[in-house]
Parts: structure tokens; sequence; C-alpha cells
């Protein structure tokens, strides 16, 4: 039983740091972090912004994974229920601020993505990939799409929550 136990926590921190190091490598790829840094002209924090990148990677695991433990406020309104309305603000405000912060973290990657793919046509050419092009978006295409077929058939959403 144990070995089993093992195997598994095993399999899963291995899927887990994959996961990250793709994540990590489109970030690296695209040049999120010196472009954010370039923008703003903060050179000097640039250890920081990349902090904020690890942080928020591990934050926003531990809230997906752990999700009973992460509800701060549900916490905050059963130990302080007079506060009711004071709460909801907060946690409107709070969530304005994430979304705003969110979405401009998102249309930037979407943006460095959007011109990293602008090289894609250069690169195939300088190393001679002129024939079969179209068969390796159209596979990357039918993956994308088989993996999400299985995904939504074996009904998994619901065995995460």
């Amino acid at each position: 039983m144990i070995g089993k136990e093992l195997l598994l926590i095993l399999i899963g921190s291995s899927y887990g740091l994959l996961s990250a190091a793709g994540v990590f490598t489109v970030f690296v790829a695209v040049g999120l972090v010196p472009r954010f840094v370039g923008k703003t002209h903060t050179a000097k924090y640039i250890l920081v912004y990349e902090e904020m990148v690890v942080f928020g990677t591990l934050v926003g695991g531990f809230v997906s994974v752990f999700s009973r433990y992460s509800g701060v406020g549900a916490y905050l309104q059963q130990t302080f229920p007079e506060n009711l309305r004071l709460w909801l603000w907060l946690g409107t405000v709070v969530q304005l601020i994430f979304g705003l912060f969110c979405g401009m973290f998102v249309g930037c990657l979407a943006l460095a993505i959007a011109e990293m793919l602008d090289s894609i046509p250069i690169f195939a050419r300088r190393i001679s990939f002129r024939h079969g092009l179209g068969f390796a978006i159209l596979g990357v295409a039918i993956g994308k799409l088989c993996g999400s077929l299985l995904y939504f058939y074996s009904e998994l959403y619901k065995v995460m929550e």
C-alpha cells in the first residue's frame, strides 16, 4: 500500500514539475520578464520580477490544489459575521484589483506570443523546413482537439471538485 502511494507521489510531483517547466519555458521563450523590465525601465528590479512570477505560480498552484484550505474570505465571514458588509466590499475590491492585473498579464503574454509567432516562418525558412509545416500545425491542432475531447468526455473537471 505504501509503495502505491509513493508511486503516486512520484508521478504527481513529476507531472507538476514538467508542467511548471513548460510554463516557465514559455515565459523565457517569449521574453516576458525582460519585456516588462524594458517597458518600465526598472532593470535594477529584475530579480523582484522573477521572484514574483515564481511566487504567483506557487500561490496559484496552492489555491488550485488545496482550494479547501485557501478560502480566506469564508473564514473571515465566519469569524467576524458582524462585519459582513465590510468583507463583501473588501472582497469586491480585491477581485477588481486581481482581475485588472490578471488581464494585463494575459494581454502582455498574448502579445508576446503573437510576436514570437511572427518568427516561426523565418525560422522555418532558415532550417529549410518548407515541406510539412502544414502537417506539423495540423498535428498540433489535432492533438489539442483530442486532449480537449478526452478531458470533457471523461468528465475530469468533475473529479477535481
